[in-house]
């Protein structure tokens, strides 16, 4: 019996498939060929990523709520591990900025060619003015328009209702669970075509701009794996030296064997048997440990959230666009907030990008040009969020410690 190729070795094939085909049609100068016949295939398999966009986002949160259980019962532990995440992913969100603008500064991102692309800048009104327009008036219309922002807060607000409903809101709670289950399944399904929107963006990407554009994605996986490495030193291991009084050696030591997993299997989830393991063996307790570790997997999504803000820059520069400060708000706004809804399974990062470039406007047709190398982003954000979760773990851990001494 023949054994089924891997869908990371599919993709593989698929990314260089797709830059050899693309070589030959830009010097043969066949480059309507796969901007007719390749792209629109490609174009398919972005209005899928946009169609699951909402319910992945709304169903993965409500279900990632309800999985506290009892708010009071998580009490303080509850409390410390979501402001820790918030804290961590809004961090990352800015690390995630300030290398993606330094690289787009020194002229390292490229401006490709937009013939058939349409932006309209949006204007930012103002702090209050974002912050009035994420609640919505209209659920369906929120739905509706993919308006993210307000599906997370309808997220949100649901989530909590169920919660405070306590047994009346069981069968809510198994209508969310069966969804959640079918969704994933979906996502599963549109994920798994990822080969063919890799090889047909990626020919016609290299068709139309040339060989550049190979350059170009080597140097913002670059950027993505400074922020990730630069996370992991400065905020992680400071955090659990500060608060826990462990030596950054003897933390990354001790987390290693989960990092490992967590970058091979690009699931954050997949790793948490193994997260536990190193979180027990670094000394936090099992019974917070079980708590911190499969609500990180759900929540905790740093690394996810430094992919998107130097993809968002990076894809903003292809398009000609100039992002403002303001609108670098509301992306890290955005950005801390889609990681909170993005699953922990391999590949999900990617339907999450799509929710930032929509907040923003940019086309998220080009979302094809860096899907060939999703991959590879994949394995460092992964492994990063792994790491956060384990962090967390053992700070949380020495805070309870301390409160129970008090």
């Amino acid at each position: 019996m023949k054994k089924k190729v891997s869908l990371p070795m599919q993709i593989l094939i698929a990314l260089v498939l797709g830059i050899v085909v693309g070589l030959i049609c830009y010097f043969a100068g066949l480059e309507d060929l796969t901007t007719n016949y390749l792209k629109p295939f490609g174009d398919i398999f972005v209005n899928l990523l946009k169609f699951i966009v909402v319910p992945v986002v709304l169903f993965s949160m409500i279900d990632g709520i309800l999985s506290m259980n009892d708010l009071k019962k998580v009490g303080s532990v509850g409390v410390k591990t979501v402001v820790y995440f918030m804290v961590t992913t809004a961090i990352a969100c800015v690390i995630g900025l300030v290398f993606a603008n330094i690289f787009n500064g020194a002229g390292l991102f490229p401006v490709l060619d937009t013939a058939g692309a349409e932006y309209e800048a949006k204007e930012f009104g103002g702090f209050m003015s974002t912050l009035v327009s994420i609640f919505p008036t209209n659920m369906w219309q929120s739905f509706s328009n993919a308006n993210m922002l307000q599906v997370i807060v309808i997220a949100l607000f649901f989530g909590g209702s169920i919660l405070a409903a306590g047994e009346k809101a069981n069968l809510c709670r198994d209508i969310v669970s069966s969804f959640y289950s079918v969704i994933e399944k979906l996502m599963s399904f549109v994920i798994a075509l990822s080969p063919i929107g890799v090889f047909t963006y990626m020919a016609w990407v290299v068709a139309t701009q040339g060989a550049a554009i190979l350059g170009s994605l080597a140097l913002v996986l670059l950027c993505a794996y400074l922020g990730y490495i630069v996370h992991a030193v400065a905020v992680y291991s400071f955090s659990a030296k500060a608060f826990a009084g462990m030596s950054p050696l003897k933390f990354f030591k001790g987390a290693f064997a989960a990092m490992i997993f967590a970058f091979t299997s690009t699931s954050s989830a997949a790793t948490l048997p193994v997260s536990k393991e190193c979180a027990a063996e670094l000394g936090a307790e099992d019974d917070i440990a079980a708590f911190v570790l499969p609500l990180g997997s759900t929540i905790n999504m740093d690394g996810t959230a430094i992919y998107q803000c130097v993809a968002t820059v990076f894809l903003a520069s292809c398009a000609g666009i100039h992002l403002t400060i303001g609108q670098m708000v509301i992306v890290v706004v955005t950005a801390t907030l889609a990681s909170i809804g993005t699953a922990g399974v391999s590949g999900a990062g990617m339907i999450m990008l799509a929710m930032v470039l929509e907040a923003l406007g940019i086309p998220v047709a080009y979302i094809g040009l860096i899907v060939a190398v999703d991959r590879l982003f994949d394995m460092g954000r992964t492994c990063l969020n792994v790491t956060g979760d384990i962090a967390c773990s053992i700070c949380v851990t020495k805070w309870e410690g301390k409160k129970a001494k008090k």
